[in-house]
C-alpha cells in the first residue's frame, strides 16, 4: 500500500504533532493529552486518507478501465455535442486518485474556476474543476474530469499536455469528498449502472 505525495506533509505534521503530545504528557502529568489523541487520530486519518493501493489488472484492448473508486451517480447522453458521461461520487472512504481509462496522449488539462457545491449533487458539475483530455488510436477518446466538493477545494494532477499514458496509469487526485466525470464516445457501451460501486484501474467501465 503507497501514499500519495500529497499525503507525505499531513502525515509528517500529524507524527510531529503526537510526539509532541507525548514529551508534554511525560514532561507535564498529561498536558500534552489533547495534542497526542490529536495528533494521532489525524495521522492515521491521513495515511487512510491518501492511500494509494497498486493496482494491476490487466485489461482487454477493447475495455475501458473506471478512472476512480466510489459509486456511479448516472450515466447518459449529455448534449451539445453528444456524449456518453459516467459520473462518479467518491465519499471520503474512498481512495482518492484518478487513473487513466486508456491508452493514449494527453491532450490537454483544462482548469475550470467554479462554485463549490456538495458532490453528489447535479449542481457540482458547475464546480471548479480539472479536466484531463486523453486521445488514442481509431478515434478513441476518454476525458477524466476532477470536481471539487463542498469540503474538498484542491485538485492535484500528475500529467501535462503531450504526456503518453498507459491504462490504469495515475493521472492526479481530489481532497476528500469530490465527484469525478468520465466523457467518452457516445456509441461507447457502458457496462456500469447508477448506484454500483467501483474502482479504479479495477473495474471495466465500457467497451469501445
Amino acid at each position: 500500500m503507497g501514499l500519495a505525495p500529497e499525503g507525505i506533509k499531513l502525515l509528517a505534521g500529524g507524527a510531529a504533532a503526537t510526539v509532541l503530545g507525548a514529551a508534554l504528557c511525560f514532561w507535564s502529568k498529561w498536558a500534552g493529552l489533547p495534542l497526542l489523541v490529536i495528533g494521532a487520530a489525524f495521522t492515521l486519518f491521513s495515511a487512510y486518507f491518501f492511500r494509494d493501493p497498486a493496482r494491476d489488472r490487466v485489461f482487454a484492448p477493447a475495455e475501458i478501465a473506471c478512472p476512480a473508486d466510489g459509486t456511479v451517480l448516472s450515466v447518459g447522453i449529455e448534449k451539445d455535442p453528444e456524449i456518453m458521461v459516467v459520473r462518479i461520487f467518491l465519499s471520503i472512504l474512498n481512495v482518492h486518485i484518478q487513473r487513466s481509462p486508456m491508452d493514449g496522449k494527453v491532450e490537454s488539462v483544462a482548469c475550470t474556476r467554479g462554485k463549490f457545491a456538495v458532490a453528489y449533487k447535479p449542481q457540482a458539475r458547475e464546480n471548479a474543476r480539472n479536466r484531463i483530455a486523453i486521445t488514442g488510436e481509431q478515434g478513441r477518446f476518454a476525458h477524466v474530469e476532477q470536481i471539487t466538493g463542498a469540503i474538498a477545494r484542491r485538485l492535484a494532477v500528475y500529467v501535462k499536455a503531450g504526456d503518453s499514458v498507459k491504462i490504469s496509469d495515475r493521472l492526479g487526485m481530489i481532497y476528500f469528498g469530490s465527484q469525478v466525470a468520465v466523457y467518452l464516445p457516445k456509441n461507447t457501451r457502458v457496462l456500469v449502472k447508477p448506484g454500483e460501486k467501483v474502482y479504479g484501474a479495477e473495474t471495466v467501465l465500457g467497451l469501445w
